[in-house]
Order: C-alpha cells, then sequence, then structure tokens
C-alpha cells in the first residue's frame, strides 16, 4: 500500500511538472507564483511593514576624546562606550567593529579587493580595553578576528535594559590618500584630515541576525546602532574641525568674527563667509591646541574634517516645521569659485529643503559639505565630497551624499548586507531633487547612478535584465563586481522605484506608503520585507510580483502590439487590440492611442491582464478612425524591443 501510495504521488509530481511546463509556455503564470519574502510578521515586526508593538533595539552611547597628530598623522583617543541591552536575551559577549583593520596587509578586504595591498597600516592599537562592574575597571577579555572584537564577559549582560560600560584606549595611523573614505591629503595652505571609521564602535545585535558580524571588506558599508555622542577633538591651535552634530564650544575656538558671521549665517538665506580667503592666505603659526567639542543625538555615526587650509561658509535652511538648521561648507582655496565649490552651500541648503519638504525633516541643527579626497561619502550631519568636483557633478554628488542622511543614517538599514537600502532609496529621492532645484538647472539627473551613459533610463536598464551574469539586487552588498555594483546597487533599485511611482501606483499612492514606510522606520532598523510589505499594505496592492522580478531577479521584459483591426471592420464600433508578452518580465501596459486627426487617448491595462497568458484582445471604445497604438508611450518601461510597442493602421 506504501509502495503504490509513493508511485501515485511521484506521478502527480510529474504530471504538474509537465503541465507548469506547458503554461510556462503558453501563459506567464509563472510571474504571478506564490511567493514568500520572509515577511508573514513576527511579535516585533508587523506583517503590514511596521514596526510591533514589541520591537526593540540595543542602545549605543559614546563618549570620545581625542587628539590629531597632524605631524605624524596619528589619531589617539580614549571612549567610553555605554551599551543597554534591550533585546530580550541575555548576552555572554560583546561585538564591536574594528573598521581600521581594514588597513592591515592581512586583512581579509585585501584579498577581497586587492585595494590596500601594497599600502596598509597597523589598524587599531589598542592601549586598553576595560569593562566597568560593579563602579570598577577591570581588563576586558577580548580577542579580534580581522574587523571585529568580541569582549567575553564575566557575567551576561541582562536582558530588557541591562547597561554596560566600555573603555577603550587605541591609537591608529591615519592612512593616506589610500584610505578611501578615511585619509589626508596636502593642499596649498595645509593638509586636511577626512576622518571616519575613527572608533571601535557596537556591531548591532537585532532580532534578524543576532549579532551582525560581516567584515568590512570595503564594498558593503556599515550597521550601526542609534544612541548619544559627544566627542572631542584637539589639533592645533588654527585649524577648522568641521564635524557631525552642532559645536559645544564656540568661544574657545572660534574668533569673535566668526562668531558673528555665523549668527548672520543662521538668518541668511543666501550664503555666508566664516572663515574666508585673506583669512586662510594671511594666517600666522599658532602654538598650542584647541579641543572642538561636539555632541550629536540620536545618531548612528559621527564624522569630521579638520584643516587649517579651510575656507568656511554657510547658510540658513528652511525646515518645514520651522525649527533652525545650518548648511555649511569647507573647502581648500583650490575649490573655489562660483562654477565649483562657492555654490557647495547653496546646494547643500537646496537639497536639504527638497527632502525635508518632501519625505522627512532633516533632524540635525548642522549639515556639512567637505571637500576632500574622499571623492563622495556619507556621514550624518556630514558628507565629504571631492576637492576637483564643479558645476552640475558638484551639485549631484551633494544632494546624493546629504540624500543618505535619510538612507541609511534616519531609516537605519543594513547596508552592509543590503546596499540597495541605502544605494538604491537615495539615488531614487537625488533624482526628484534634480527635478526641482532651481528650475530644473542640473535636470535630468544622468551622472552614471542613474542612467549610465546619458540615456533613456529604461533602455540603460535593457541589456542587465537579460545578461546571465548580472547578480539580483538581493545579493550581499560585497557580492556584486565592479562591474555589475552601480546598475544593480544604484541604478536598478532606484529605477524599480521610479516604476513604482510612475507606472505601476502613480504619485499619489506611492508617495503616502514611501513618506509612512520613512516615518516609520525613523531611527529603526527595517528589513527588506519590512519595505516590501509596508509599500503593499499602504499602497493596497499586492505586489508579489514586481518584488520578485525586479529584487529577486533578472529577467526582460517585452510587451508587444500583435495587430490591431477595427471591430465588425467598422471605426465607429472601437478597435479590438490583440496584446502579446514575449518575455518572462511582466507589468502594466500603458496605451496610447492616436486617432487621424491627431488627438489621442491615454489608458493603462494592469499587470492582471497577462495573469491567465501571455496573449491577451482588448475591445476599446473608439467613434473615429484610428491612426496607430502604442505602448509605453513614455518609454518607462525597461522594453526589450520597441519596435514591436507601434501598430499603425493602414
Amino acid at each position: 500500500m506504501k509502495k503504490n501510495y509513493f508511485v501515485q504521488i511521484v506521478g502527480m509530481f510529474f504530471l504538474c511538472l509537465a503541465n507548469a511546463q506547458t503554461n510556462a509556455q503558453n501563459g506567464n503564470w509563472p510571474a504571478f507564483a506564490p511567493f514568500n519574502y520572509q515577511g508573514n510578521g513576527s511579535v516585533y515586526r508587523s506583517a503590514n511593514g511596521s514596526p510591533a508593538a514589541n520591537y526593540w533595539q540595543n542602545k549605543s552611547d559614546y563618549v570620545i576624546n581625542a587628539t590629531l597628530d597632524t605631524i605624524k598623522n596619528v589619531l589617539t583617543a580614549n571612549e567610553v562606550i555605554t551599551y543597554t541591552n534591550n533585546s530580550p536575551d541575555a548576552l555572554n559577549v560583546l561585538w564591536l567593529q574594528m573598521d581600521q583593520n581594514t588597513y592591515l596587509p592581512t586583512a581579509r578586504s585585501q584579498y577581497y579587493t586587492n585595494r590596500y595591498r601594497n599600502q596598509s597600516t597597523q589598524g587599531f592599537q589598542l592601549a586598553s580595553v576595560q569593562i566597568e562592574v560593579n563602579g570598577k575597571l577591570l581588563p576586558a577579555k577580548y580577542l579580534i578576528n580581522d574587523t571585529r572584537m568580541q569582549i567575553q564577559l564575566p557575567e551576561a549582560l541582562k536582558a530588557k535594559g541591562d547597561k554596560i560600560n566600555i573603555h577603550i584606549q587605541y591609537h591608529y595611523q591615519v592612512p593616506g590618500e589610500f584610505g578611501g573614505r578615511t585619509d589626508y591629503v596636502k593642499t596649498n595652505y595645509g593638509k586636511i584630515f577626512e576622518i571616519a571609521q575613527w572608533y571601535p564602535r557596537m556591531c548591532v545585535y537585532d532580532d534578524l541576525e543576532g549579532w551582525s558580524t560581516l567584515p568590512f571588506l570595503g564594498s558593503g558599508e556599515f550597521y550601526c546602532d542609534y544612541g548619544d555622542y559627544d566627542y572631542s577633538i584637539t589639533v592645533p591651535a588654527g585649524m577648522i574641525v568641521a564635524g557631525s552634530g552642532e559645536l559645544q564650544n564656540p568661544d574657545e575656538v572660534l574668533t569673535a568674527q566668526q562668531r558673528n558671521r555665523l549668527a548672520e549665517a543662521a538668518k541668511s538665506n543666501t550664503t555666508v563667509w566664516i572663515r574666508t580667503l585673506a583669512e586662510v592666505q594671511q594666517q600666522k603659526p599658532l602654538q598650542g591646541t584647541k579641543t572642538w567639542h561636539f555632541k550629536m543625538m540620536n545618531t548612528r555615526d559621527v564624522a569630521f574634517g579638520a584643516s587649517k587650509a579651510y575656507l568656511w561658509d554657510a547658510a540658513k535652511v528652511n525646515l518645514p516645521s520651522g525649527k533652525k538648521c545650518m548648511a555649511m561648507s569647507v573647502y581648500p582655496v583650490e575649490s573655489m569659485g562660483d562654477s565649483a565649490w562657492g555654490r557647495a552651500t547653496e546646494y547643500l541648503k537646496k537639497s536639504i529643503e527638497y527632502f525635508s519638504e518632501k519625505w522627512f525633516e532633516y533632524p540635525y541643527p548642522v549639515a556639512i559639505n567637505e571637500a576632500g579626497i574622499a571623492g563622495g561619502m556619507e556621514y550624518p550631519g556630514i558628507v565629504f565630497d571631492g576637492i576637483t568636483d564643479k558645476g552640475k557633478e558638484l551639485y549631484w554628488v551633494t544632494a546624493h551624499e546629504i540624500g543618505h542622511n535619510w538612507f541609511p543614517m534616519i531609516v537605519g538599514s543594513d547596508e552592509r548586507r543590503y546596499a540597495w537600502m541605502d544605494e538604491g532609496f537615495n539615488t531614487f529621492i537625488d533624482v526628484y531633487a534634480s527635478d526641482v532645484f532651481n528650475n530644473g538647472e542640473y535636470a535630468p539627473k544622468r551622472d552614471g547612478e542613474y542612467a549610465p551613459g546619458g540615456g533613456n533610463p529604461a533602455d540603460e536598464m535593457v541589456p542587465y535584465l537579460s545578461d546571465p551574469h548580472a547578480p539580483v539586487i538581493m545579493t550581499r552588498a560585497d557580492g556584486f563586481p565592479e562591474k555589475y555594483r552601480h546598475p544593480m546597487v544604484y541604478f536598478k533599485p532606484a529605477y524599480g522605484l521610479v516604476l513604482l511611482r510612475e507606472v505601476i501606483l502613480g504619485h499619489e499612492r506611492f508617495d503616502a506608503a514611501f513618506k509612512y514606510y520613512i516615518h516609520q522606520w525613523a531611527y529603526k532598523h527595517p528589513a527588506t520585507f519590512d519595505f516590501f510589505n509596508t509599500i503593499d499594505n499602504q499602497a493596497g496592492e499586492d505586489l508579489w510580483w514586481f518584488w520578485r522580478e525586479w529584487f529577486f531577479e533578472n529577467k526582460p521584459l517585452d510587451q508587444s502590439i500583435q495587430k490591431v483591426e477595427y471591430t465588425h471592420q467598422n471605426p465607429m464600433n472601437g478597435i479590438d487590440v490583440t496584446l502579446e508578452n514575449l518575455q518572462p518580465m511582466v507589468m502594466p501596459i500603458p496605451i496610447e492611442v492616436t486617432y487621424a486627426n491627431g488627438t489621442t487617448m491615454q489608458l493603462q491595462l494592469p499587470v492582471e491582464t497577462w495573469l491567465q497568458g501571455n496573449v491577451h484582445t482588448i475591445h476599446l471604445a473608439t467613434n473615429a478612425p484610428v491612426k496607430k497604438v502604442t505602448i509605453d508611450p513614455k518609454n518607462w518601461l525597461p522594453d526589450l524591443n520597441r519596435t514591436n510597442n507601434v501598430y499603425t493602421i493602414q
């Protein structure tokens, strides 16, 4: 009996498989097959895409005192991390990120990219690591593996609110131009230091992975807890420090004239000089040091630039709520000019105002655009852009990098694992920012992030959808070969959101859903399925067909018009349009009917047109002769063959 039952089941399986193959040839049912992207909800994350009532995340607060030796190019610091375990789990070990160790000769990143093969440092040099137990400092038992450090606790950190203080003293050699995201470079009036990933920081412990301990390889960026930062930077007198957050001691580090100019800039919609060309050129050597003290609350990171070569200007940012905020730029003499960094603060100010009005208000009192050789890198409240950037390139990189303050600085996704939730989202929002800046002065955005090569975005995407070697969007951040990193991490996810907004959902539904996602996950850690579920629920659409074909797969699209006929051969009876989907991807079908007199009729067929097959005939009511019928008349869709998108009636 068991044997016969087994034979029946196997036979039924192969019968179903044969039917599936037949249907796949005659219809598009695979595109609509059941699909689960791990988004069924839990006690921590609702199936509707929002944080659930029991959602939790841990908190990491930092007090850091650092000294920058600008002769030896060494940063020395001590930090105190206050770590709060809000999770439901007792933690017997703690994991920290040690990003400077990526410059070690033996680092994993050496074998991943060869980026630092012939140029390296010794990474973080630890003088001491201690934990506070009952008010006493005890040496911590720890081990370091590449860019991670594990601290083994003598007693587990209790669940739901227990805290621990970690004391670390360290120093490291600041990388030179090979640093990538953290570096120093010489200019005519002094070195510029761009200091990031500069302190040991906590790994995230969450309800998705437990400890997130992926090594820092370079392409995959960061995943950080939120917390409050209190940090001080001691530098030679005469240097300017531009740091994340708000300067706490302007009376100690700025001249009276600079403070007065800052007060003027705080009220000005036009850019005001804080440190002028003459002040840079005529500066005299000063003795001693000055300590710049900053604070930044509820943020996931801080970074800073430091130089005696900085020019400095600033202007007021107008936020929707009326709160105060300032945009500032610091850059060397070499970057001056209205065609270059002379407009950097304007670009920064306008970008923040647009993103704040459109999506979510910028939460911090200051935003800084810093000119160096990192060439486009973002941190909370400060971005590192290129010294040589000018015109539209400077505007585009400024809008893009400050846009990262929304993704992933405010909406705190795991960009080391899912790069598209960082670069893709941000590329999407700054495309539209370009459209509105100064009445479209630099629109449309075509800087290689949205449409490589400067052509139609849809046409630019077509080769990648058909490329059998192209990785899918959901690939781990460090897993993208350089050839595909930009197209699949920046371009494809951004273009996918454009399709949702312009074709699939429309502006009103998409904008409301996207804004809701940002507000629900501000200062939290959304997963990929949280985004998918939010859009589904807020827009009122089951978009699993789209999430699968766009984010989990690469498949081509070719929607075509097979024929157009007058119903009963009479123009007054309307037309019958036969459509065929020739490739696996499905999409809604925008249609334009052009009458013989030149007028047009617009409509859009839903994606369900393809639900039961890949050939469909629709009847359109017309009462006059028709000249032609066009599908996707605005060329929004990544159609493989546009020659079959138009049918002319003879």
